[in-house]
Parts: C-alpha cells; sequence; structure tokens
C-alpha cells in the first residue's frame, strides 16, 4: 500500500526524468556526429569538475568565477559551435541515422572488398573513408559530389589513372558514395617508417581528425591497408581486408563480448609499415 501511495505522489518526477531522459539520449545522437561535440563533452567535463571540487572543497573564487562565466559562455558556446547546432538539429528527426541492417551493411562490405581487390590487381592507387560517428561533410565540400550506388564498375573508373577525379580520396557515407577527388589532411606526425607515402599519410590525417575508417591502395604494389584510429592493418590479403571491415563494422557495431583468437598477418604498426606509396599528383 506504501508502494502504491508513492508511486501515485510522485509519478510525475518519474515522467520529467524519463522525457529529460530522452531527450538528452536523442541530442546526445544528433550531436554525436560532429566534430565540435568532443570539444564540447570536454568543456563540459572540466566545468563539472571544477564545479564540484569548488563544491566540496569550499573554493569560493573558483566558485564566484563558474557563476559569473556561465551566461558569457553559454553564448560564447552558441558562436563557436553554430555549424555543429545547425547540423545537429537537422539531424535530430532524422529516424534512418545509422540504421543500416546488418545484411545491408554486409553486401555493402562485399561489394567494397570487391571493388578495392580489383583496384589492387590493376595497381590503381585509391583512398577511401568510411564515415562513421563524425560527419565528414567539411571535407566532402573539398572534392566532387557524387551521391551514387556503390558498385565496382563506377570505384574503377573514378580511381582510373586516366579520369579526372583519380587523385584525392573517395568519401563513404551510408553505404553509398558521397563524394570522389576529395582533399583529406596530411598527417603531421614524425612516421619512423618513410617509405609511407602521402596516401598513407593522408589516410592517417582523416583517422586523426574524425573516426572514420580508412583504406588505402598502393599504386606501386597494389597493397591494401586499412587505418582505424591511428593504427595501421598492412597489406591484407582479400580475405584478411573482409574480415578487418566485418570486425570493424559489423562485430564492432552489434557490441559483442568475443575477441578474435587470431590476429590479422597483416596487422602492424605504423612504424612498421613497408609499403613505399609515392602519390605523383
Amino acid at each position: 500500500m506504501n508502494l502504491i501511495d508513492f508511486l501515485s505522489t510522485h509519478w510525475r518526477a518519474a515522467v520529467e526524468i524519463l522525457l529529460l531522459w530522452i531527450l538528452i539520449y536523442q541530442i546526445y545522437r544528433a550531436f554525436r556526429a560532429t566534430r565540435g561535440a568532443r570539444i564540447l563533452v570536454g568543456l563540459a567535463l572540466v566545468i563539472l569538475l571544477l564545479t564540484l571540487a569548488s563544491q566540496l572543497l569550499q573554493l569560493k573564487v573558483i566558485e564566484w568565477i563558474i557563476k559569473s562565466a556561465a551566461a558569457i559562455l553559454a553564448f560564447a558556446l552558441l558562436i563557436i559551435f553554430q555549424p555543429e547546432l545547425r547540423s545537429g538539429l537537422a539531424k535530430l528527426g532524422s529516424a534512418g541515422l545509422f540504421s543500416f541492417s546488418t545484411t545491408q551493411q554486409k553486401v555493402f562490405l562485399e561489394l567494397l572488398t570487391e571493388s578495392v581487390v580489383k583496384l589492387s590487381k590493376k595497381r590503381f592507387g585509391a583512398l577511401f573513408a568510411i564515415e562513421r560517428g563524425i560527419s565528414l561533410e567539411e571535407f566532402e565540400s573539398t572534392g566532387v559530389p557524387i551521391d551514387g550506388v556503390l558498385s565496382v564498375e563506377l570505384v574503377a573508373t573514378i580511381f582510373h589513372p586516366k579520369t579526372a577525379l583519380h587523385d584525392g580520396g573517395m568519401i563513404l557515407k551510408k553505404e553509398r558514395i558521397a563524394s570522389a577527388a576529395c582533399i583529406f589532411p596530411v598527417s603531421q606526425k614524425t612516421l619512423s617508417d618513410r617509405s609511407l607515402g602521402l596516401r598513407h599519410r593522408a589516410g592517417f590525417g582523416i583517422s586523426e581528425e574524425s573516426d572514420a575508417v580508412a583504406i588505402i591502395v598502393s599504386e606501386e604494389t597494389g597493397a591494401i591497408s586499412i587505418v582505424e584510429d591511428g593504427e595501421i592493418s598492412h597489406n591484407l590479403s582479400a580475405r584478411q581486408f573482409r574480415e578487418k571491415l566485418e570486425e570493424i563494422f559489423i562485430t564492432h557495431g552489434e557490441k559483442t563480448q568475443e575477441t578474435d583468437s587470431e590476429e590479422l598477418d597483416g596487422k602492424t604498426s605504423s612504424s612498421r609499415a613497408s609499403d613505399r606509396d609515392l602519390v605523383s599528383d
């Protein structure tokens, strides 16, 4: 009886908490696809830690500074993160965001594998970036919009050395070709293996600027490489390449607790990669 009385008295609070949780979660889903989201989360954590420290340790000066700067900081964030806010709000009501089924993903990965293997056999240099959580829209704008269905023939045509779009990277977004001939940032970190060419450095660069997965095909050797989170898997066979893609986009996506019993033979750190892929523009 006491439980019924408690629920009848506080059910409104429970509804408010549920609605606020749903709202915060949906906002997080929309804004996590922006590069500024990481900065915003980091800034929020710093403010939260300072606030807790000022309350627990009675740091009056820090507490006064936080309260006084709150309004100015909120206004400044609206200006600083205006592009991210606009992009996030535009996607907030999108029900199809990251909603591809496992079957669709497998078909997409199969086509991508076939395309990359064909490029490797023909020694066509290529660079791909597969968008994940963080939007690659700013890099899309540097290339030529395609917005086409992925196909082996289209990929081979775009990266043919005699075509106008072969230089630069291709962005794959929502299982489609979003843009080609895109300019990716080149990694500035020092690599002990100087044989890595510009394509590989661009692969590292896009991986540093976002959470995208980069795929590189060497023009000289046809070697296939994958860069994820600054780690390179190099000189992959067709089977290893497909398994690595499934590990990244399907196994991780489903958040399974299984771990691979065998490491890929081609996986090395960037300092051990041995492919020389110098790109002449």
